[in-house]
């Protein structure tokens, strides 16, 4: 079973096998609106807990995602490059950024439970 967690920024990780797939939450690409564009980085950059991973430009804004743990790069989503409205079609799913090899999974400790999540969002409400 893959163990996924949250940001306060609301990007997701779900870990599977040591590789950590990235993306934004729903609540983050309603609250950006229609998604017009994704930056994604270089296959084989290095990232470290909470720098930034990628970009995602609306009709509103543009916003950094930030990598919820540390890793390489080993995929990107090339997909929305020609389709950068599936973030907004399906954020949790077909929408995500990119996956990077996780070099210290205690990192994840440092981030939420899907219910600490929802509470933290009850919170922003």
């Amino acid at each position: 079973m893959a163990e996924q967690r949250f940001t306060e920024q609301h990007e997701w990780v779900r870990v599977e096998g040591g590789v950590a797939t990235i993306g934004i939450t729903d609540y983050a690409q309603e609250k950006l609106g229609d998604v017009v564009y994704v930056e994604l980085p270089e296959i084989g950059k290095k990232l470290t807990q909470f720098s930034e991973a990628a970009v995602v430009e609306s009709v509103k804004a543009a916003s950094e995602v930030y990598a919820p743990v540390s890793g390489e790069v080993v995929e990107v989503n090339e997909a929305l490059a020609g389709e950068p409205a599936t973030v907004n079609g399906d954020a949790m799913g077909a929408g995500w950024f990119l996956k990077i090899k996780v070099a210290d999974p205690a990192e994840l400790q440092k981030l939420m439970t899907e219910d600490a999540y929802k509470a933290y969002l009850k919170d922003l409400d």
